[in-house]
């Protein structure tokens, strides 16, 4: 029996398009062939993936063709490929480059549109789950871990989510604002008279500790 899977996709307008992603035949029945492996499983979504992530790209960029101001059209100036990174692979864009219009001025010639939306190339959720992993093992064992579950056609390097994991703890210390010396207003002596902090604040305290520990321990 051959099963054939498929994409329909759907435009604005009620136009259909069908992708055919691949071809799944089984015949005789045994444990090792019940249902789809975990290699035909991650080269679906990889291909589900490809398919979504290029139909995104030419529809945004479609937006951009234009000019908001005067409603000019824009010229191209070429295009070149935008890596990005997700949890269902390592895929390459399409991404154009257009000349601004000269309705008004501008501080560069020329911009990208695909690159200014995605200036990191890694979706969140990826960054998510290496952190996640990353603070649970060691980041080698992040690294295999996510090629064995994730349709990563390209091997992993520990460098790189170490550098995604700090980057995160990074931003996240930047969100905290500026550094206090001490949390409690007022003279020590009168402390014992204070009530004693929610529990919501000691938890806050504990994640500043901990990040800041992880952080000391990277340098």
């Amino acid at each position: 029996m051959i099963y054939k899977l498929q994409v329909v996709v759907i435009a604005d307008d009620g136009q259909q398009e069908t992708c055919e992603i691949t071809s799944v035949e089984r015949k005789d029945l045994t444990p090792a062939t019940l249902g789809l492996t975990l290699a035909e499983g991650k080269a679906i979504l990889r291909d589900i993936q490809e398919i979504v992530i290029q139909r995104q790209a030419t529809n945004c960029l479609a937006t951009y063709l234009q000019c908001p101001d005067c409603g000019n059209a824009r010229t191209g100036n070429g295009y070149h490929d935008l890596s990005v990174r997700t949890v269902f692979g390592h895929l390459k864009v399409k991404s154009s480059r257009l000349h601004h219009c000269g309705c008004r001025p501008h501080q560069s010639k020329t911009f990208s549109p695909l690159a200014d939306l995605l200036p990191e190339h890694t979706t969140p959720e990826l960054l998510f789950l290496e952190t996640k992993w990353a603070s649970l093992m060691s980041y080698g064992m992040t690294t295999q871990l996510m090629e064995d579950v994730l349709p990563m056609d390209d091997p992993l390097n520990a460098f790189t989510i170490r550098s995604h994991v700090l980057g995160v703890a990074e931003r996240l210390e930047k969100e905290l604002g500026n550094e206090h010396q001490c949390f409690i207003e007022g003279c020590p002596r009168d402390w014992a008279k204070l009530p004693a902090p929610a529990r919501s604040r000691w938890v806050l305290m504990v994640v500043m500790c901990a990040a800041y520990a992880s952080k000391e321990i990277s340098k």
